[in-house]
């Protein structure tokens, strides 16, 4: 049974979406904040190819396929921002001002607090692309010399965790008007942040999606910059 799984070409694509249905399907049963599809659809395949003893390279060889649409997927979130150009256009200086000091929030952010916790240069460098969607992040790390499977990681917790709170975080700022959700969104949690701003509506959704391009372009710029100071 377990040599059939393992040598079926599609097992971890078929593995992914089958675990992902059932979170998306946990979270609109319960409603509960923690249940994020993305988070517990992970631990449900960890635990899953743990207990089989599946070596990872062979589940990941067989989902190749997501990462090939994990592109088009981000390409796809430029579609609920044209619908709303025109918006785009009246709030430009402000909505590029807030994308922009998002971005370089996050990587001093992390340059600060790695230099605090004494962290490695290699792995301040892995984490610099921690808030930008993982199809940039990835390139960005391994140009900056850092680990990449660490910034994924690094990117999806992000994500997730952008996820979770940012409803809570809205009602203790008091931040009620949807373009500042969602360039708070997209700046800091990428795609995972952009699906919760789709969930608050179209025009937070139009913004996220925005704020991910930016940031991600932003991020390519700074990265080499911030890198510099670590050599």
């Amino acid at each position: 049974m377990k040599e059939a799984i393992i040598n079926s070409n599609y097992f971890g694509l078929i593995l992914s979406i089958a675990l992902f249905v059932l979170a998306v399907e946990l979270k609109s049963r319960f409603k509960l904040a923690i249940l994020n599809p993305l988070l517990i659809s992970t631990l449900m395949c960890i635990a899953f190819l743990t207990f089989l003893d599946i070596p990872y390279d062979t589940y990941k060889s067989s989902a190749c396929m997501l990462n090939f649409l994990l592109t088009p997927a981000t390409v796809c979130l430029a579609i609920p921002m044209y619908k709303q150009l025109k918006l785009l256009k009246d709030n430009l200086l402000a909505v590029f001002s807030a994308i922009t000091a998002g971005t370089c929030c996050s990587l001093l952010s992390i340059l600060v607090m790695g230099k605090l916790f004494s962290l490695s240069d290699e792995h301040i460098a892995t984490l610099l692309p921690k808030s930008i969607t993982t199809a940039i992040g990835m390139g960005v790390s391994e140009e900056a010399g850092g680990i990449v499977t660490l910034t994924v990681a690094g990117i999806i917790i992000t994500g997730i965790l952008g996820n979770m709170i940012a409803e809570s975080i809205f009602k203790i700022f008091h931040i009620t008007h949807p373009i500042a959700k969602g360039l708070a969104l997209g700046t800091s949690a990428h795609a995972v942040g952009t699906a919760k701003a789709l969930e608050l509506g179209e025009v937070e959704g139009a913004m996220s999606s925005l704020s991910i391009c930016v940031a991600g372009i932003l991020t390519v710029i700074l990265v080499p910059i911030v890198n510099s100071t670590l050599v």
